[in-house]
């Protein structure tokens, strides 16, 4: 079992993340007992099955919207969110879409290429949970989400931008 962040801390992780392999189908694949985080398009395929279960997850592509899961995002307990290259920032928009637009109050994870350099900016918006490159050690990752003291601009954690929350003190005539 592998370790990831989430809220802010280094804990165990229970989940399993199913990713295609080659010659797999979204509409064949086995999907595990247990707790599992399946790609969208499983999801959208094998939805009868998997409704089913109350220990389930989903994860989108950095191509994908996460509108297509508007009115069903109440039944996942956890929805990930892949960053197949740390160049790709997709999933940034993806993570505070789910949060402002779509009102999902669940975790949102960040799986693929994530690295410590990201982690900041990712909990900015709306993003509590990491799962590290396993190659990268994960308390060092963990001190990223500390990196800054203060943030100008309003984002999803943050709901004012610094202007409006420093008190400035007029110059006398």
């Amino acid at each position: 079992m592998r370790n990831i962040i989430k809220n802010k801390a280094v804990v165990s992780d229970d989940w399993q993340v199913l990713k295609l392999a080659e010659g797999d189908t979204p509409e064949t694949v086995a999907v595990p007992a247990g707790k599992v985080i399946v790609p969208l398009k499983v999801w959208q395929a094998q939805r009868a099955v998997l409704e089913q279960r109350s220990e389930l997850g989903v994860w989108l592509a950095s191509d994908e919207r996460p509108e297509e899961l508007k009115g069903e995002l109440g039944r996942f307990q956890v929805v990930a969110v892949d960053f197949p290259k740390f160049a790709d920032g997709r999933g940034y928009s993806i993570a505070y879409n789910l949060r402002a637009r779509l009102d999902y109050t669940g975790e949102i994870r960040a799986i693929g290429d994530v690295l410590r350099d990201q982690l900041f900016y990712m909990q900015r918006v709306g993003f509590d949970a990491f799962a590290v490159r396993e190659d990268k050690n994960i308390d060092d990752a963990l001190k990223g989400l500390t990196d800054f003291s203060e943030v100008y601009q309003k984002s999803w954690d943050v709901k004012s931008p610094l202007f409006r929350r420093v008190q400035r003190h007029g110059a006398s005539a």
